[in-house]
């Protein structure tokens, strides 16, 4: 899967990009440069580890322009489908899913294109994946082959909880979203269940008082006899 992510406030209606695309991989890239986990990757430490490049990525920029814009209530992050053509529906029934099932974060459509993240499509044998180089770019890549095997909407609203940042678990139920291809292509929920809704706005949530911390700091420093200018 592709992603870009973008910061936006709720009430105070200002729209401030967060984090920015970089296209998609070929298949002989050079593993090094990116990081990416799967829909039908291992539970392995490399896993785990493109896991936490990818929230952590998105929340580095999130955290920046919180810092700059103080009064942001709710983070909005942009997307592109403008590169996954053939799943549109299965797009925007995964931002209708999220967005019913969190409120700490919002995911919406980016006007004229150049969104926070992307979606893409194509054949890769690695199957689906979200992928980040670790320093603000990311995107989300849907595979043909698989999204014909496993339940499509799963596929899409799976990565797209990579970007909200939820790690795999292959060995959960079909009820867990993040199990992703573990139960097997009989599964069709496309729903994160109660206790993934509630990590994510846990970890949104968190990420705004971090933020705030770092503002208020630049603030201080501002208005410090050596920061005055």
């Amino acid at each position: 899967m592709r992603l870009r992510v973008l910061a936006a406030t709720l009430g105070a209606g200002l729209a401030v990009t967060a984090l920015t695309t970089a296209g998609p991989a070929s298949a002989d890239t050079p593993a090094g440069r990116h990081v990416r986990t799967g829909y039908a990757a291992d539970n392995t430490a490399d896993n785990t580890a493109a896991n936490k490049a990818f929230f952590d990525a998105v929340l580095k920029s999130v955290a920046e322009k919180r810092a700059a814009h103080p009064d942001l209530n709710t983070v909005t992050v942009t997307y592109d489908a403008s590169g996954a053509p053939t799943f549109q529906q299965e797009i925007a029934t995964s931002v209708s899913i999220w967005n019913s099932s969190v409120s700490n974060v919002r995911l919406q459509a980016a006007f004229g294109g150049g969104g926070d993240f992307s979606y893409y499509e194509g054949n890769d044998p690695r199957g689906s994946y979200a992928s980040t180089d670790g320093h603000g770019h990311g995107y989300i890549f849907l595979d043909y082959a698989q999204n014909q095997e496993y339940y499509s909407p799963r596929v899409v609203a799976h990565e797209t909880g990579h970007v909200l940042g939820l790690p795999d678990d292959y060995s959960g139920p079909c009820s867990e979203l993040m199990s992703g291809h573990g139960p097997g292509p009989s599964c069709t929920n496309d729903h994160p269940d109660a206790n993934e809704r509630a990590r994510v706005d846990q970890l949104w949530a968190n990420g705004f008082a971090k933020a705030l911390h770092k503002a208020e700091a630049l603030h201080q420093a501002a208005q410090s006899p050596t920061g005055k200018r």
